[in-house]
């Protein structure tokens, strides 16, 4: 049974490349993807993760105001009740010069994995199946299956 991600990008970011690429990937490598699209608002990220029962939320932004989209996030999938992983990445702070000082900024916001606009996608699908703790046989047999 394929794993659910809800996958978006945050505010009022209208890039959608990226998006694009992050949700044929995770598509080929087995995993549900309903994809918010761009200028997502946090409450349709909530209201998506609960519908869908997904295991995880995959945040996007590129224009470089990600803290101030993200900020609150984590409260409103708390107050819904929802249990999920949440990954942030692409260009997330404007004149982003030290990511390990952003990527701080967001592990304390509550992501628990936080990427540069430069990261493979396959690298976060890796990631992903490790934090779901997808054995190999069944990441292989979501590949099968997906």
């Amino acid at each position: 049974m394929p794993r659910t991600v809800i996958l978006g990008v945050i505010g009022s970011d209208a890039h959608v490349v990226g998006i694009t690429i992050l949700e044929q990937a995770l598509s080929a490598a087995g995993f549900e993807v309903i994809n918010l699209g761009v200028q997502t608002a946090q409450d349709e990220f909530v209201s998506a993760a609960k519908s869908h029962d997904a295991e995880a939320v995959l945040v996007s932004s590129l224009y470089g105001h990600a803290r101030q989209d993200c900020e609150g996030l984590h409260d409103e999938l708390d107050d819904a009740g929802l249990d999920v992983l949440t990954y942030v990445g692409g260009n997330l702070a404007v004149g982003q010069s030290d990511f390990e000082e952003t990527q701080a900024t967001f592990r304390q916001m509550g992501f628990d994995r936080v990427f540069d606009a430069e990261t493979d996608p396959e690298e976060a699908i890796e990631m992903l199946r490790e934090d779901l703790q997808l054995t190999t046989t069944e990441a292989e047999q979501i590949r099968v299956d997906g």
